[in-house]
């Protein structure tokens, strides 16, 4: 096994933990959104942050779920053409995929979100609903923007590697 192909099997297997993270994550998306129901119609209540924790594990759900998605080859793409190529052009359609978009719009991505994120940290940003979510959890969900897009470019990293190989012929 050579180092492009160790490399990509360690980037794959992170974006699988994150997967499986995302997916587990769906189960207290559930479980949350039975207590919030459960409280506000059988004790008349509720929380504002235990509200807006549901609205930002659905975000991290998305977030965290697409390095993981593209590993697994499940993402959206119009696949009329791609699925009769051979296995070389599929590795050259993929190879020019992550080149030219993945690649330059997770660099966009981190570059425009980065500020952003550094702010919220910088100001020790809350909710800005009476009741919501403290410090440091707001921060630390926004550190997603910046997070995301690096896992998808490692994924991309990964997909590139495995078509450079193919297309050597290994």
């Amino acid at each position: 096994m050579g180092r492009a192909s160790a490399l990509s099997n360690l980037i794959d297997r992170i974006s699988a933990a994150t997967g499986r993270a995302a997916a587990w994550l769906t189960l207290a998306m559930v479980l949350v959104s039975f207590v919030i129901v459960i409280i506000r119609y059988v004790f008349d209540s509720g929380f504002i942050w235990l509200q807006e924790s549901l609205t930002w594990m659905h975000a991290a759900v998305f977030m965290f779920g697409a390095a993981y998605t593209l590993q697994r080859d499940e993402h959206v793409r119009v696949d009329i053409f791609y699925r009769e190529m051979s296995t070389l052009r599929r590795a050259l359609v993929n190879l020019f995929g992550v080149v030219l978009f993945i690649f330059p719009l997770c660099v966009f991505f981190i570059v425009e979100g980065f500020d952003y994120v550094v702010a919220s940290w910088n100001i020790h940003e809350v909710s800005r609903n009476a009741g919501g979510l403290p410090y440091p959890f707001v921060p630390l969900l926004k550190s997603a923007l910046i997070l995301m897009p690096i896992a998808v470019l490692l994924q991309g990293l990964s997909i590139a590697l495995r078509s450079i190989s193919v297309l050597r012929g290994g």
